[in-house]
């Protein structure tokens, strides 16, 4: 079933990058998209750099000595799969111009083979980064980078599961990456130790569609997650070769709780703080009760209206009776919003996953 379903979300997000033709049935999308997931995300608070950054993938600025690490990776679904045979991990720094982020992967094989620009990263061993600065799981980024320092990066206007394709002709512009190497690549035989990922990504190139400035303030809140795409190999030829019919692992920082890094509402979030190096505390979002009930609605949405081909017009009939939050739902067959006021804020959810708070 692993297999199958690993499978099954790799070949979807294939199907939007390269439009090919990818047989799945109703049922099998709803199941790989629809699941409510019940675990806290996970949380980085990012201090600022002092000083600039030198992209060479070699972290050897005060700055990054001194920025924390985010908890090591775990398996996409969660604490309850078995643990990833390499460890990897995070840092973060900002100034008023870019997000730094320093990705460290233990790894005894270091290989990629693929060089050209936004050719599909992930048939590689990679390293991946989704950023939606506003939260509204709506316009997201994602970058990709082999060992060999290829980047893939594209643009989501949505995610997948609500029609959107990617926008491969999108770039980060200004973007820079370095990967260092603690070994020798494409070399089997040997035994290496890991590959580093260094980048700078633009606060400018995630202005677009973006209202306003991207620049994050001290406090901002973003929804970040990185994932990690490690394929089994065997050594023949003197080199390299992926093991035949065995699926890739897919290790995360935020885990997802479904193999689909597409769904933004369960990626882990980014606290900005001006500070350089102080303790700052994180700060739970003050709508966070109530975007937790509008995502249980959501997800009963989508299950009923496959059932009944109509949106459910109140929680009782999907089931929802002991909400700790009373949300207001107005529902036809094609369309459905949910409100609730929670702190401060109306919060209001739709059926295509886009989310968003205003103040009363």
């Amino acid at each position: 079933m692993r297999v199958y379903r690993c499978l099954l979300i790799r070949f979807s997000t294939m199907l939007a990058l390269l439009l090919a033709v990818v047989p799945m049935s109703q049922a099998q999308t709803f199941s790989a998209n629809f699941q409510s997931y019940n675990e806290t995300p996970r949380h980085y608070v990012c201090y600022q750099a002092p000083d600039s950054i030198r992209i060479d993938g070699i972290p050897n600025e005060r700055a990054w000595q001194k920025a924390p690490w985010t908890e090591d990776f775990m398996d996409i679904e969660g604490k309850n799969k078995p643990a990833p045979l390499h460890r990897t991990r995070v840092k973060m720094l900002w100034n008023s111009r870019y997000l730094y982020i320093l990705a460290e992967l233990e790894e005894p094989d270091v290989w990629a083979r693929l060089h050209q620009h936004d050719t599909i990263i992930f048939h590689d061993n990679d390293f991946e980064v989704f950023i939606d600065p506003d939260g509204d799981t709506h316009q997201y980024y994602e970058i990709e980078i082999n060992a060999l320092n290829t980047v893939m990066d594209l643009f989501m206007v949505k995610p997948y599961r609500n029609g959107s394709a990617a926008m491969l002709n999108w770039d980060t512009k200004g973007l820079r990456t370095a990967v260092h190497i603690n070994g020798t690549i494409n070399k089997p035989g040997d035994k290496d130790r890991s590959w580093t990922v260094e980048m700078a990504i633009p606060f400018r190139a995630l202005s677009f569609f973006a209202r306003g400035n991207a620049t994050p303030q001290d406090g901002s809140q973003w929804r970040i997650n990185f994932s990690r795409v490690q394929w089994q190999t065997d050594i023949g030829n003197g080199q390299y070769i992926k093991k035949p019919n065995t699926p890739e692992y897919n290790w995360v920082w935020s885990p997802q709780g479904i193999i689909n890094m597409h769904a933004p509402e369960r990626w882990g979030y980014l606290q900005f703080s001006t500070s350089a190096e102080s303790p700052v505390p994180f700060k739970e979002p003050e709508t966070a009760a109530a975007r937790k009930v509008l995502w249980e609605i959501y997800y009963r949405q989508q299950q009923y209206r496959r059932e009944h081909r109509q949106y459910a017009k109140d929680a009782a009939t999907l089931g929802l009776t002991e909400l700790p939050l009373s949300p207001v739902i107005e529902a036809t067959s094609s369309q459905f919003t949910a409100v609730v006021k929670d702190a401060g804020f109306e919060t209001i959810i739709n059926q295509e996953g886009k989310i968003t708070s205003r103040h009363e």
